[in-house]
């Protein structure tokens, strides 16, 4: 059985009665506690805003006096099931950083960061405007990273179940980045997405905590796998065969089932359930692919 997602529902909040078809039989459930964090995640957001507006506003200072261009960057994102909210962050990049090549990944040793905007992020700082974002409901302190439509869009076609990350509001931090690096191909990608889901099953106050704590310590230079083994958030990221079923293209093919910009917009009235494309078993469900590490198996630094 297939489903169609039409174009109307983009971006459109009525689209959560959407009818939608699935032969999917087993869903991917949130934990309960992901349903009411959202609340006491503003309080903290408000806190950290509130004691971290100097740096943050020095921060803009230096970017404005080193480069031409805004400080303040504003970008559309996907959020809580496939919503469009526009996310904050100070500018690291040029103006015109897209103006030749349309939205793109970030690279390694990308030529389109400025030398201020190399420091900004190896200190994290671009990321404290997104406390707004976390205070206006759109995003929480912790989980998926929020993915960008065009991105969304291509990603959904070309990984089942990849839209199951947006059960839950994206995080300025998350389970998948304090374990790797950002996204270069689509491997990177389905690594990510096995971390995200298993943060979807696995969310907790403790896990939160410890995620929290952890980037806190990436904040002031501990980095690489002994800090996240500290925190007992070390995990391999094991690709299911079931994520390459629409092999490796990124574009529309016959064999992916017809998608709108953000599919995840089509809900379950019922369940709340993002329907995601039928796929081989594979319940999207990080399960078995996201996998503590043990003492034995873990990689040499």
């Amino acid at each position: 059985m297939s489903y169609a997602l039409p174009s109307e529902a983009v971006g459109d909040e009525s689209a959560d009665s959407a009818p939608v078809a699935s032969d999917r039989a087993d869903r991917l459930e949130p934990t309960a506690y992901l349903s009411w964090k959202g609340a006491i995640g503003r309080v903290i957001g408000l806190l950290l805003l509130a004691g971290g507006t100097p740096i943050m506003l020095l921060t803009m200072l230096v970017v404005r006096l080193t480069s031409r261009g805004p400080a303040i960057f504003r970008q559309t994102r996907v959020g809580l099931n496939g919503r469009i909210f526009v996310m904050y962050k100070i500018r690291t990049m040029r103006i015109d950083a897209e103006a030749t090549t349309g939205p793109v990944w970030t690279q390694q040793n990308d030529p389109r960061i400025t030398p201020v905007g190399r420091l900004i992020r190896r200190l994290h700082l671009d990321e404290f405007p997104q406390l707004v974002n976390v205070i206006k409901g759109e995003m929480a302190l912790i989980g998926p990273r929020p993915e960008r439509p065009e991105f969304t869009q291509k990603l959904a076609v070309a990984i089942p179940g990849y839209l199951d990350r947006l059960l839950v509001r994206p995080g300025v931090t998350g389970l998948a980045q304090i374990n790797l690096p950002p996204d270069t191909d689509l491997d990177s990608v389905r690594r990510k997405l096995v971390l995200d889901l298993a943060y979807v099953r696995e969310g907790s106050p403790w896990l939160d905590l410890r995620i929290f704590a952890c980037t806190c310590a990436r904040l002031v230079a501990v980095k690489g796998p002994r800090v996240t083994r500290l925190f007992g958030l070390e995990r391999t990221a094991q690709i299911p065969a079931d994520l390459y079923q629409y092999g490796e293209s990124v574009e529309s093919s016959s064999e992916a089932p017809p998608i709108d910009l953000v599919a995840a917009n089509l809900l379950d009235g019922s369940k709340n359930h993002v329907h995601s494309a039928p796929t081989n078993g594979h319940n999207g469900h990080a399960g078995k692919w996201s996998q503590s590490v043990s003492s034995a198996r873990r990689r040499p630094r």
